[in-house]
């Protein structure tokens, strides 16, 4: 199966859907989960140092038989290690952890005040030397995007947010458009807490899919990347079987209407 490819800004390009590996502390769950998503044809996977778990992405991948090429990583610079030094520092561990010697994206987890713009222009660095293809940022507003102006060579190629059918975030989506920055969803399928919504539920009935396929195929109607995360080895095949059907007009407005500024994670709206 050929999964979609999004451009980015930079001229490189990155899988639609990957796998987000937020939680999985358990290698032999991390493992089994990883080698379906493989199978079921992911390629794209999604850690971070915060996640502690780089070195079984590092271990399971370099085990699975695919060139090195065949794969889009992605991690992120974690709080603890934000300024210009450590995170350069940081990265070559996570380099190591992951056994490669680059990254496909390395985003800056979290909008740090006075820490991040030195957490940028070490990214720019990075990249500037090889060590990723793209850089981006995550939990990013458009606040803090503008800011960046001010002081980035280069601007984000990602913004990796919680976004889904229940937090839409329509005017940070509109600003990165208009800036030339893909918007990355992380938390797609708001982690299972409203998996009750009848439109929701009409529309996937109406075309033969499940209640989180609909939330996938919204997302990825709108051009953005998704990572949903899952265990699950039968989720983790329904997540990615989304190519098949398309979401018409009125099914669209109908979801568009079910925005309840609903967020599931950390927020970064009062970060200065």
């Amino acid at each position: 199966m050929s999964l979609p490819n999004i451009k980015l800004a930079d001229g490189n390009t990155i899988p639609q859907i990957g796998l987000g590996l937020w939680q999985v502390k358990d290698q032999a769950e991390f493992n089994t989960a990883v080698n379906a998503a493989i199978e079921a044809g992911y390629r794209h996977f999604d850690t971070a140092q915060a996640y502690d778990n780089e070195y079984f992405l590092g271990e399971v991948w370099k085990k699975s038989g695919l060139k090195r090429d065949e794969l889009f990583i992605t991690t992120k610079i974690a709080v603890t290690n934000f300024g210009h030094r450590k995170a350069l520092k940081s990265f070559e561990e996570s380099l190591k952890n992951l056994q490669t010697d680059y990254v496909d994206l390395l985003l800056l987890h979290f909008p740090v005040t006075l820490l991040r713009k030195g957490a940028w222009q070490a990214l720019e660095e990075i990249r500037s030397t090889g060590g990723t293809k793209s850089i981006g940022v995550s939990n990013y507003t458009i606040r803090h995007l503008e800011e960046m102006k001010s002081y980035a060579k280069e601007m984000p190629a990602i913004n990796q947010v919680e976004l889904h059918v229940f937090l839409q975030q329509p005017e940070l989506v509109k600003y990165c458009r208009d800036n030339n920055i893909v918007v990355e969803a992380y938390s797609p399928l708001a982690h299972a807490k409203a998996m009750d919504n009848e439109v929701i539920a009409q529309i996937a009935k109406k075309h033969g899919k499940t209640y989180a396929q609909i939330m996938l195929s919204w997302l990825v109607e709108q051009d953005m990347v998704v990572i949903p995360k899952s265990v699950t080895l039968s989720r983790i095949r329904e997540n990615i079987d989304i190519f098949d059907f398309k979401l018409d007009k009125e099914d669209l407005a109908e979801l568009a209407n079910q925005d309840r500024d609903m967020r599931t994670c950390w927020s970064p709206v009062h970060v200065p």
